[in-house]
């Protein structure tokens, strides 16, 4: 089989950062507004959809502080790492960033993001739950503020399951098995046309993560060293294999294209399978591109395993520690995360809001597709929150899905790419430490 580059849609290694320094502005919230005229450079990754209510965000923002004007960057997810890693490297990183929990130590551990606590009075964390604000810190330095939280699902194409006279299955109990058998059944009554499901693990770090905790393991332990064991991601490896096999979900080349393709063209926007893996906050945007009936359902569960799911902050905002404008960037991020004006548009878009009167707020008045995410996480009771991605461990993704790739092509063996995959990654985080 012909094997294709798998990394462009879900991760990219970022460049080294070299070492930094924080910008000097001072502790307990020293910072202080400007009587001038104040420009902020502000970055985001996301779909063309994120982009719109973003930039309708920053217009209300700017009518309310009519000297600050906000330069918009934004890219997918791929080129947003690069870039930013070019541009904190040489000293001239965006005011104010969309931050991920996969390279949040990399940057706060490396002196590129401001201190929270330094931005004192002008933004405001008394609304989010002390947890989520956890999850946001490194070594107990408040990097990054949380804008939402997201969880882990399987999206089905219920227009597809009708064509082909399946009923959804019942996500409260069923097993990797049903999922297999259903999976299997799809491919069969559509005669080809599609397949039953996308591959949906061991290909990222989310749906590995969820398949050894659902085992009572996870990715990373709370010291920052890997929890993994490498028997479990060989299981759920083997468990794909067979499905590759017997033809139930896509094949190799077919779930390259669709990481390729992103949430705007992969398998699930595209009516190429009737199953695939996402986050719940991507269902309006997966819906928008489909023009289907996607549905929001639990990922299969393991007999007797544990609680496999959890609520992840779905990104976070940070400041730069080379930020001229400090207080106006908090000043900025604020809005966009405590503001009645800024959840009436954003609503759910990068997850169910952080704060929580402003989580009860947009429940009142939502699209069909942001209130299944929301229905979807009230139906849960997620389990603890995982450890934040150690320094070093950002690459895991990419690394992910290279050996996934070999393994799914069957270039290399389960058990020798999980023993390297491991190898490999420990090894980057021993060298950041």
């Amino acid at each position: 089989m012909q094997r294709r580059n798998i990394l462009k849609g879900f991760g990219a290694s970022a460049v080294a950062l070299p070492g930094l320094t924080a910008c000097g502005t001072g502790g307990g919230g020293d910072v202080e507004l400007s009587d001038e005229e104040v420009t902020l450079r502000m970055t985001w990754w996301g779909s063309d959809t994120r982009h719109g209510l973003t930039q309708e965000a920053i217009e209300a923002f700017q009518s309310e502080h009519s000297n600050i004007t906000i330069k918009s960057e934004y890219k997918d997810w791929t080129g947003y790492w690069d870039a930013l890693a070019t541009t904190t490297a040489g000293g001239d990183s965006p005011d104010v960033m969309q931050m991920d929990e996969l390279y949040l130590a990399s940057y706060g551990g490396r002196g590129a993001l401001l201190d929270l606590a330094d931005t004192g009075e002008y933004l405001d964390s008394s609304k989010i739950e002390e947890s989520l604000m956890d999850t946001g810190k490194v070594d107990g330095t408040q990097y990054a503020m949380p804008i939402g939280a997201g969880v882990l699902t399987l999206v089905a194409n219920a227009d597809l399951f009708a064509e082909y006279g399946m009923d959804l299955p019942d996500d409260s109990a069923w097993t990797w098995d049903d999922y297999a058998a259903l999976s299997a059944d799809l491919t069969e009554a559509s005669g080809g046309a599609i397949s039953g499901s996308g591959i949906t693990g061991g290909f990222d770090h989310g749906s590995v993560r969820y398949w050894a905790r659902q085992n009572g393991s996870d990715l990373f332990t709370a010291d920052g060293n890997v929890a993994l064991d490498p028997a479990l991601l060989v299981e759920q490896w083997e468990f794909f294999l067979g499905l590759i096999d017997s033809g139930a979900v896509e094949s190799p080349a077919e779930m390259v294209e669709s990481i390729n393709g992103g949430v705007d063209s992969g398998n699930i926007a595209t009516g190429k399978v009737a199953m695939g893996n996402a986050y719940n906050t991507m269902i309006t945007a997966l819906r928008n591109a489909a023009g289907a009936d996607l549905r929001l359902l639990r990922p299969p569960l393991k007999p007797d395993g544990e609680e496999g799911l959890y609520f992840k902050p779905s990104m976070y905002w940070s400041i730069s520690s080379q930020s001229q404008h400090p207080a106006e960037a908090a000043l900025l991020i604020d809005f966009l995360v405590n503001s009645e004006a800024a959840a009436d548009i954003l609503k759910t878009e990068r997850g169910i809001p952080a704060n929580t009167d402003l989580r009860e707020r947009v429940s009142t008045d939502l699209e069909e597709g942001d209130q299944l995410a929301l229905d979807y996480m009230n139906s849960l009771e997620p389990g603890p929150v995982s450890p934040v991605t150690p320094n070093g461990g950002s690459d895991v993704d990419p690394m992910i899905q290279r050996y996934a790739q070999e393994v799914y092509f069957g270039e290399r063996e389960p058990a020798e790419a999980a023993e390297a995959f491991i190898e490999e990654i420990q090894g980057q985080i021993d060298a950041a430490k």
